[in-house]
């Protein structure tokens, strides 16, 4: 611990004083205890790894993202995850425009063909619950790279129970059928319609996209707001219904990106990943880094050491299926 200092860890990511606001950077988590376990040299299996070229394809929800809205390219997320022991990863769709969805797959399929950084797999983008979809996916089928699909629920033409439509339902089926998976990227008041939808796909496999979109800085408010307390209660007992489903596996990801910037510590994202471990259990649990999205609050660096830090006192065997095993044997990598 950092004892030649005067203030506390808490006063360096909360305070105003200029001496601690001046460190707070620095020492946000190089303060932290080193891991019990060896997770912090396990190698790194990244299932959430976004990558966009904006000369390529057009992302209309960056016009209003600040500094995320220019391209992210493989060199970018080299030097992110320098020195990390990030072995492997899977792709995540970017939510380009509509009529770009055939080609942002094949972009990235032409990226996993040439083995160009670690990426490996993907999880396309696809227009669930439109009549373009089935014959879109088809053409997937037996891909080596296509992993999945993932249509975000938390948009304006999903909200609201739109999910649970018969033509949405039968499209996410149609996944189980293809031997792909479908990820869960909903709001966490929502949480029970993505529930429903399991229950009524018993044949596809899920992902849980970052936890369950649960909100850091509501968490860290709820110690003292009741508005707050109930949010977090009802995520807590949300995820427990998730988890109850055994074709779910739960994406340790994301949370980071809703935290106050500058002003987090691992205590802060602990509550969220612990419930998840404890509920979808060790095989069950996989790492994503949601870069380059999780630097609207940290680096991809600082997001990988909360979370180290968070899960020391685990054991050698649980860390190695949360940080790779598991996403090994789901994404059937090699």
């Amino acid at each position: 611990m950092m004892s030649s200092l005067t203030c506390t860890r808490r006063d360096f990511v909360r305070s105003s004083a200029a001496g601690c606001a001046a460190l707070a950077a620095q020492v946000l988590l190089a303060a932290e205890p080193k891991p019990m376990s060896d997770a912090s040299v396990l190698p790194v299996v990244d299932t959430h790894q976004h990558l966009w070229d904006l000369k390529r394809l057009r992302l209309p929800w960056l016009d209003s993202a600040g500094p995320l809205n220019r391209s992210y390219l493989m060199s970018d997320y080299l030097e992110a995850t320098a020195g990390l022991g990030v072995v492997q990863a899977v792709y995540m769709e970017v939510d380009v425009a509509a009529d770009q969805k055939l080609a942002e797959a094949e972009w990235i399929v032409g990226i996993c063909q040439r083995k160009e950084g670690p990426t490996r797999a993907a999880v396309i983008g696809g227009l669930v619950g439109t009549e373009e979809f089935p014959p879109y996916i088809r053409r997937f089928k037996g891909s080596p790279f296509v992993k999945g699909v993932r249509h975000l629920l938390f948009r304006p033409e999903t909200r609201g129970g739109r999910c649970l439509d018969k033509t949405f339902v039968e499209h996410v089926r149609l996944l189980g059928e293809l031997g792909m998976s479908f990820d869960i990227c909903i709001a966490a008041e929502e949480l029970a319609d993505g529930v429903k939808l399991v229950d009524a796909c018993p044949g596809t496999r899920f992902i849980l996209d970052h936890c369950g979109n649960a909100d850091v800085k509501r968490f860290i408010a709820s110690a003292t707001d009741a508005s707050a307390r109930r949010y977090k209660e009802q995520w807590r007992r949300d995820i427990a219904a998730m988890a109850s489903r055994k074709n779910v596996v739960c994406k340790i990801s994301g949370i980071v990106a809703s935290a106050p910037k500058d002003q987090w510590r691992a205590d802060d994202l602990a509550p969220i990943v612990e419930h998840c471990l404890a509920t979808f259990g060790p095989d069950r649990v996989m790492f994503g880094g949601d870069w380059p999205v999780c630097t609207r609050a940290a680096t991809y660096r600082q997001w990988v050491e909360a979370l180290r830090q968070i899960v020391r006192a685990r054991s050698e065997a649980d860390n190695r299926r949360l940080f790779a095993e598991n996403a090994i044997r789901f994404y059937g990598l090699s």
